[in-house]
């Protein structure tokens, strides 16, 4: 069987990435070890050719392979946000696995492969489709988790990982059988039609429903299924930590609003009560426990939480039972405008967590910080910014995404909903302005002092420079995001 050259070319930046993946396996052992940089900087030529390709087919609606593949503006938003992400990803650890004696090209073809299967989730109108994304993005994760394989907490990172993984994967396909058993099919077109049809009141749907939602919830890093992400963040290296914190969980988000708005979207009132649960004890319980934590990982582990907490305020807002069309739209467009403003925060703060080393040892602990300000004004500056913007203080891109999805919350008329999402924006300003207090106003011990180098190369600063760019332009000048967003939504 031949596959029709339209249908190739649809998926052509797929197939581009994975190209270059298995191009970087196959040299990786016969490249000379002073030249494997080259490796690194082909993945990141891959990746603007990538760029190009999918920005130039934005504004098209294109189906391939009988349906089962879409590429939409809302693919091709989430698609860019994910080259720039892995982009960004690349040039921190260029350096980063140099300091870690972990230079392995393998590693970045690892990072292609998962990029590939994000880019699936997004692009996928078909479960099962969605599903093989969802598998090549976790495994490639398992293996990059553990890849300081002479650390104990990596390997048990990855361990964990990879067990609650396949388990949630596991209840995810569990509730794509159910559904295929109700109606036949996995495209979410004719799911929609077939659940819109049997009404949300089916015990079949709803337990599909509920598996569905499980599933999700596992890669988002919702509460109750929160629980492997402070271990694995923990113990991950600091540059697969933030690939893992904003790829992965946009990837996820991505694929989730397709699911339920073009999948689900006939039965909004059984599935909008269960993520507004999730959302409040994501809310809670993510900032709450961040408050304790003295690791930056893990406290930005909770964080990580926390930020899926706010960014399930927009999909409420979207499930809303009879809502317009345009505040479903605003409710879908908040939570991308969101994400994409929480990706460049984030990436920003972990590169500074790469390049703040003791002795070779990784600076992930709050004492490590301690008097930054004095001996790397720099670094010390760059991290507040971070802070402050992950906190929602303007005027700063944080605060943008903040105001926009509680914005669209009270659109919808869902104010309290709003507030209780500031109460808790007000609440996350004390684990992040901590860390700006022991840089600013602790002295450094003797030891620190004399301590005067940082792991910052010229690509660790481009990474810096594009994320301090991105949370000070976004917090100034939001509006080109935010038409790129509006005009890449879901249609209703």
């Amino acid at each position: 069987m031949t596959l029709p050259l339209a249908d190739l070319l649809t998926i052509l930046p797929e197939l581009l990435i994975v190209g270059a993946a298995c191009l970087l396996l196959v040299l990786d052992p016969v490249m000379p070890p002073a030249k494997k940089s080259l490796l690194a900087w082909m993945s990141l030529g891959t990746l603007v050719l990538c760029f190009f390709i999918s920005a130039s087919s934005m504004n098209d609606r294109v189906f391939a392979f009988s349906d089962l593949v879409v590429v939409d503006p809302y693919a091709s938003f989430w698609k860019l946000l994910l080259y720039l992400v892995s982009a960004l990803t690349i040039l921190l650890s260029m350096t980063y696995l140099k300091e870690e004696r972990i230079d392995l090209a393998e590693y970045y073809g690892f990072i292609l492969l998962s990029l590939v299967g994000m880019m699936v989730m997004v692009s996928a109108a078909d479960l099962l489709t969605i599903y093989l994304g969802i598998e090549l993005m976790s495994i490639s994760l398992y293996i990059m988790v553990g890849f300081k394989r002479f650390e104990g907490k990596s390997i048990e990172a990855s361990a964990k990982y990879f067990i609650l993984g396949a388990f949630s994967s596991g209840i995810l396909l569990y509730g794509i059988s159910l559904l295929y058993g109700i109606g036949g099919s996995t495209r979410l077109s004719e799911i929609s039609a077939v659940v819109t049809s049997r009404g949300g009141d089916d015990p079949l749907v709803l337990i599909a429903l509920m598996l569905v939602i499980v599933g999700f919830g596992f890669k988002v890093a919702a509460v109750p299924f929160h629980m492997w992400t402070p271990d694995v963040y923990h113990g991950a290296p600091t540059s697969v930590t933030a690939f893992m914190a904003v790829a992965s969980k946009a990837a996820s988000f991505g694929a989730l609003l397709r699911v339920l708005l073009e999948g689900f979207g006939g039965v909004k009132p059984n599935w909008n009560g269960i993520i507004f649960a999730m959302c409040l004890v994501t809310l809670g319980f993510g900032n709450l426990v961040a408050i304790v934590q003295t690791n930056i990982k893990r406290m930005l582990a909770y964080s990580s939480i926390a930020h899926a907490g706010y960014a399930l305020i927009g999909l409420v807002v979207a499930g809303q039972a009879g809502a317009e069309s345009a505040v479903a739209s605003q409710g879908v467009s908040s939570i991308m405008l969101y994400l994409a403003i929480y990706s460049f925060m984030t990436v920003g703060a972990f590169a500074i967590v790469a390049i703040v080393r003791r002795s070779g040892v990784e600076g992930e602990e709050l004492e490590d910080f301690t008097g930054l300000a004095k001996r790397h004004k720099g670094a010390a500056f760059l991290m507040m910014v971070f802070m402050v913007s992950l906190a929602g203080i303007p005027p700063t891109a944080g605060f943008i995404g903040k105001f926009y999805l509680f914005m669209a919350a009270v659109n919808a008329g869902l104010t309290w909903l709003a507030v209780i999402g500031l109460i808790f924006a007000a609440v996350s300003a004390f684990y992040y302005l901590r860390v700006v207090m022991v840089m600013y106003m602790r002295e450094p011990s003797a030891s620190q002092e004399s301590e005067t180098r940082l792991a910052l190369t010229p690509a660790t600063a481009i990474v810096l420079a594009c994320a301090i760019a991105g949370v000070v332009f976004l917090g100034l000048y939001p509006a080109p995001l935010v038409s790129v967003t509006q005009s890449a939504v879901l249609p209703f």
